[in-house]
């Protein structure tokens, strides 16, 4: 395996001038993570039995990891509870490195954002339940629950990037009551519109600037999580496109920073899909939905970048990952994208190389 001594020189370099690098998870190699989200404390979840069997060497979870939905935290915390005494969901911890970052529901309240005011003890709650370190960043920072890990050894680095997208969002942009009982409710399509202002935030700025920070580290494959739909430019529920300064923003970061070696998930939606898009500089970003995992909703919203079927049955994201070998001339890194249904039986699946 070959090891890029500039990567090492880099990281000393930025270490010894104070930058916050991605914590080191783990020098194995991994090969498989699983992910999901929308997972229902109350309702049955046969979904655990094929990823347990499938023996991952990480499982994420993407968000509304609970259905919370209050500003009582003893009834979060109970939620929680009874979410990690499922017995499918108990073996996983049991066996798998588990990680993760919160949407709406957990967070607190539906679509919520920066508004919400209970927003400091559920996070502290949502990272008692990823058995967080008591001296983690995370619980200090004052800005969100974002954070980053790398896994593996030199020459095969997978950085993984949590967003949060719900700490320093700013109020969605609706449209009339009158425009949404008479344009949208009778289609089932969501109220929300772009923001109109141009100034709406998602991350928050300090946010973006640890992004930034975490796109220059060496890696030599990025996984962006993100707990909406970042590739789809439907606005009627939540999405980045709500925010579509932000989207952009994201894009043009990617091709400042000449980024050619990520892609990325997401949840929220209660249906599975696949989708791209491209950069001004023409680098494709692929992302992959996975929703939900007992979740489901039938009537799909449009997606002009969607590639393939959509599905509404509870499922659950793969990434597999094949590292070059000595023998390999082309030394690519090859990745398989796989949506996957209760049975573990294939839904879709998608094969990109970097």
């Amino acid at each position: 395996m070959k090891i890029n001594i500039y990567a090492v020189c880099l990281i000393l370099l930025l270490s010894s001038h104070g930058f916050v690098f991605a914590q080191q998870a783990t020098t194995k190699p991994i090969t498989k993570i699983l992910f999901g989200s929308c997972v229902h404390q109350d309702k049955p979840q046969p979904i655990w039995a094929p990823i347990n069997q499938q023996k991952p060497d990480l499982f994420m979870l993407l968000g509304d990891n609970i259905y919370g939905d209050t500003e009582d935290m003893q009834v979060l915390a109970e939620k929680y509870q009874k979410q990690a005494n499922v017995p499918g969901f108990k073996q996983l911890r049991e066996t798998t490195p588990v990680v993760g970052i919160w949407d709406d529901h957990d967070f607190g309240v539906n679509d919520g954002g920066a508004e919400y005011p209970q927003k400091q003890a559920s996070k502290q709650l949502m990272l008692d339940y990823f058995k967080e370190p008591d001296n983690s960043q995370r619980r200090s920072r004052e800005d969100g629950a974002y954070t980053a890990y790398i896994y593996g050894p030199l020459g095969q680095q997978v950085q993984v990037i949590l967003l949060d997208l719900r700490w320093n969002r700013s109020a969605l942009h609706a449209v009339s009551k009158t425009q949404y009982e008479k344009m949208k409710s009778p289609n089932n399509l969501g109220p929300y519109e772009p923001d109109p202002s141009g100034k709406g935030m998602m991350l928050g700025e300090t946010q973006w600037q640890w992004l930034e920070e975490q796109l220059k580290q060496p890696a030599d494959l990025r996984i962006l999580v993100s707990s909406i739909q970042f590739i789809s430019e439907f606005t009627g529920w939540e999405s980045w496109a709500n925010f579509p300064h932000e989207r952009e923003r994201m894009l043009a970061l990617l091709d400042e920073l000449n980024i050619k070696n990520l892609f990325a998930i997401s949840g929220d939606t209660h249906w599975g899909e696949l989708s791209v898009d491209k950069t001004e500089k023409g680098q494709s970003i692929w992302e992959l939905t996975s929703s939900g995992l007992t979740e489901s909703w039938h009537q799909i919203s449009p997606n002009e970048h969607r590639q393939g079927q959509a599905f509404i049955d509870a499922n659950f994201g793969q990434i597999d990952i094949q590292w070059p070998n000595s023998n390999d001339t082309k030394d690519e890194i090859k990745v398989s994208l796989s949506l996957k249904d209760t049975q573990g039986d294939l839904l879709l699946q998608q094969h990109l190389s970097f």
